[in-house]
């Protein structure tokens, strides 16, 4: 087919996520994120979908698949973008990258939904009065230093990660630390978020572990923290060292408007068979 003949061009499209249970990722769909009309198929459900004017998104059953595609990142543009940003506030939706004008002439933020997946909401930029709007809350302060046992073991399970909060593992986490940041809420002295910093202390330089509570995420802390290391190491870090960190594909924005950049990397997990309980 040559490029120009368009009487076959597609008019319109639909992600099919798969999903662990049809009535719960509708319902939510439906309450938390907005989307006022819904549908299913089958008895029990098997499928799905949710639409909000021209935008659809339909749902399968299939748990196995769920949790391969997990992480997986939609695209989704809005007219009101700043009202659906307070709606999802409101809602307590899962913001794991607030709402704030990005290098590429859009605004945007990322929602987490209940399956695993990102959905970013993106529009137009948003005024400078208006972005001013989302800065840090006045009473988190953020404090150079690395956070304690119990309050690691606080911050990591609020994220689901549950693999390395046994005081042992912890103790031995922390030590390694070259640095850390933790924010703090001032009113009830409770630390909401953290980020670490792994160092050789002469080249390398790895950023890890940044952590805020669910209950102060989309507020701003992440970045707050994110500012907080970068200033460090602009004034601390070995010349010509070499700054890292492992994200996901669908985080990689957030931390881009901290100068970090896509490289190659490899990785290799350890995995030793468990004993049977």
């Amino acid at each position: 087919m040559q490029n120009n003949e368009t009487d076959a061009a597609p008019s319109h499209v639909e992600p099919i996520l798969a999903v662990n249970d049809i009535k719960e990722t509708i319902e939510y769909w439906h309450d938390t994120l907005g989307f006022p009309n819904k549908w299913t198929w089958g008895e029990p459900p098997n499928y799905g979908g949710v639409n909000w004017n021209s935008t659809s998104v339909q749902f399968n059953l299939a748990p196995e698949l769920a949790s391969a595609s997990k992480g997986n990142a939609i695209f989704i543009k809005v007219k009101k973008l700043e009202e659906l940003y307070q709606y999802h506030q409101q809602k307590n939706a899962v913001i794991v990258e607030p709402l704030e004008n990005k290098p590429w002439g859009m605004a945007g933020y990322t929602v987490k939904e209940i399956n695993g997946y990102y959905i970013v909401f993106a529009g137009a930029m948003i005024s400078e009065k208006k972005q001013a709007a989302t800065v840090l809350p006045s009473i988190v302060k953020i404090i150079e230093r690395i956070p304690t046992i119990e309050e690691y073991q606080y911050l990591a399970p609020s994220v689901g990660w549950h693999s390395y909060t046994d005081t042992a593992t912890v103790q031995k986490l922390l030590a390694a630390s070259a640095f850390g940041l933790v924010a703090e809420d001032s009113s009830s002295d409770k630390v909401i978020g953290c980020v670490l910093l792994l160092s050789d202390h002469a080249s390398f330089y790895y950023i890890k572990d940044l952590i805020v509570h669910p209950d102060w995420q989309g507020k701003k802390v992440g970045a707050a923290l994110m500012k907080a290391m970068s200033r460090w190491l602009e004034n601390n870090a070995a010349n010509n060292a070499l700054v890292a960190l492992i994200t996901g594909e669908n985080l990689s924005p957030f931390y881009q408007q901290f100068g970090f950049a896509p490289a190659f990397g490899m990785v290799h997990y350890i995995e030793r068979d468990q004993p049977e309980i």
